[in-house]
């Protein structure tokens, strides 16, 4: 599990095979105290298992699904990308609860100063901004941050000067892809109310069996 916050970002040095699977090497530093083999680092919001270190750079095996769901496989040689080693389980929780695994990508749309920020907006699948709410928790490329704006087609977030410096999220530009990754609360409770809802979105018969309507709901505090 990691928080959003990333540590460090490392440049790519090397990535073997990109179809259908592969390896990727990266350099890093901070990352890469105390890590052994078999650890898991978040690499653009990523989770990879660390398959060897050598010096500065760590490897880590990338299979199909990753590159299917990620941008991962589009990354070319001297790319920055975020860093997150796995939470401690002593250590501070300062973003919000990160699996590292991606739900899919959205693309950027514009970057916008607006006094010590940046407003970044970004497109994403219908499946994706479903589970976006305001003030809601999101993962752009590794890095917890807040909902500011959500509709049927895109999101907003702003970015203070801290998250510009330490990641890479200023440096991309309408058009760049980056990894979305839901808050996995809303995850949850959408598969979870699925058999209780028809595709419309209204009531299913399991639902109207159950005797669980909206006035039930309103009643019991919900």
């Amino acid at each position: 599990m990691f928080t959003g916050i990333v540590e460090e970002t490392g440049t790519v040095r090397k990535i073997i095979g990109q179809q259908v699977s592969g390896q990727i090497e990266i350099q890093a530093h901070k990352v890469l105290d105390g890590t052994v083999l078999g650890d898991s680092i978040a690499v653009n919001g990523v989770c990879l298992t660390v398959t060897r270190i050598q010096g500065d750079t760590f490897t880590a095996d990338v299979m199909a699904e990753t590159l299917r769901r990620t941008n991962l496989g589009s990354l070319p040689i001297g790319a920055k990308v975020n860093l997150e080693r796995a939470m401690a389980a002593n250590g501070r929780f300062g973003g919000h609860i990160v699996s590292g695994h991606i739900d899919g990508t959205g693309t950027v749309q514009s970057l916008q100063p607006e006094g010590n920020a940046v407003w970044v907006t970004i497109a994403a699948p219908e499946a994706i901004l479903r589970l976006i709410i305001e003030k809601g928790s999101i993962a752009i490329d590794g890095i917890s941050l807040t909902v500011a704006y959500v509709d049927d087609q895109v999101f907003k977030v702003s970015i203070i000067p801290h998250t510009g410096e330490e990641t890479t999220l200023l440096s991309k530009k309408a058009g760049d892809i980056v990894n979305l990754e839901n808050d996995v609360v809303g995850k949850y409770v959408e598969r979870l109310l699925a058999p209780y809802q028809t595709k419309g979105g209204g009531p299913s018969e399991k639902a109207r069996s159950s005797g669980i309507t909206m006035d039930f709901l309103a009643e019991h505090g919900f």
